[in-house]
């Protein structure tokens, strides 16, 4: 019979991990690398790199990629017929880590368990549960700051900068929550009750603590929906944001450069700017939190 895709790229892979032209520590091709490199669908570039756990030469990253494992810790994952719950969430939680949202499906996660994909339905009904108790496992183990500092501004501003944090470590999580359609995470409510007793007692009624709570909670989250694109492009390319970002000015200043746009040519043109993420969520929470003292001061005065 012929052999499947995914099995002749993973001999390749691993023929050239044997060979040491791939050392330990080093990354293996990602799963568009290798749809870009042997023409194959990403379901088949996702089965690959399993594959290459299950022989255990490779080992996911956080942070990195998936890398070669040293000889010395090549084993076989042991197979586990039927996962327990939490051992489900938290491998899925690894994946997502290191391959984003897109990278995970139930054959995936089965795969990376080393049991049969119908087993993980006896603890998950399905994929929104799945990322439900995903989110929930990741906000469990972010609870709001204990002590809390003094004041209600202090507050919110610490219960935001726990979350962009926990986005900060946990890339595809801003993928996963929305507040159009949200999943109930317990956790996550928590961080919300949490900032609405911050604000309650300066004269907001419910309705108004609400909103103002949800607020804070969705332009972090909306600042940190361009994360996982970052750490993607990051591991495809090995360059951080920043040294991208130098590579771009001359086609910045050639956009400028027929004076339509003096502003933007002048901050273009003009010294070095620091331009990050961090920088547009620490203006912004700022801005928010002077707007939220305003109506405070209104509604007690």
């Amino acid at each position: 019979m012929t052999e499947p895709p995914y099995r002749r790229i993973a001999a390749d892979i691993a023929g050239r991990i044997a060979r040491g032209d791939l050392a330990a520590g080093d990354r293996v091709p990602s799963t568009r690398q290798i749809v870009s490199r042997y023409g194959v669908a990403m379901a088949t570039a996702t089965k690959v790199l399993a594959e290459l756990r299950r022989m255990g030469l490779v080992r996911a990253a956080p942070g990195v990629g998936t890398v070669v494992v040293a000889p010395a810790r090549r084993s076989r994952r042991p197979v586990v017929p039927e996962p327990q719950r939490d051992v489900v969430v938290r491998t899925a939680v690894e994946i997502a880590d290191m391959e984003g949202l897109g990278g995970l499906s139930m054959r995936r996660l089965a795969a990376e368990l080393g049991s049969a994909t119908m087993s993980l339905y006896r603890h998950i009904a399905d994929k929104e549960e799945l990322l439900l108790l995903m989110m929930d496992r990741v906000f469990a183990a972010n609870p709001p700051p204990d002590p809390a500092p003094d004041g209600w501004r202090a507050r919110v501003e610490a219960i935001c900068r726990r979350q962009w944090a926990m986005y900060r470590r946990h890339p595809w999580l801003a993928q996963a929550v929305s507040f159009t359609r949200p999943l109930p995470a317990p956790h996550a409510m928590a961080h919300t009750e949490w900032t609405m007793q911050s604000l309650d007692g300066h004269g907001l009624d419910q309705e108004t603590l609400f909103v103002a709570a949800v607020t804070m909670a969705n332009y972090v989250r909306g600042t940190a929906v361009s994360l996982e694109a970052e750490a993607q492009a990051r591991h495809e390319t090995g360059i951080t944001e920043t040294q991208w970002m130098e590579t771009q000015q001359a086609r910045l200043q050639a956009a400028v450069a027929d004076g339509r746009m003096p502003i933007m040519r002048e901050y273009v043109t003009g010294t070095e700017h620091e331009f990050s993420l961090d920088l547009l969520l620490e203006f912004g929470l700022q801005r928010l939190l002077d707007g939220l003292e305003l109506q405070i001061a209104a509604t007690s005065g």
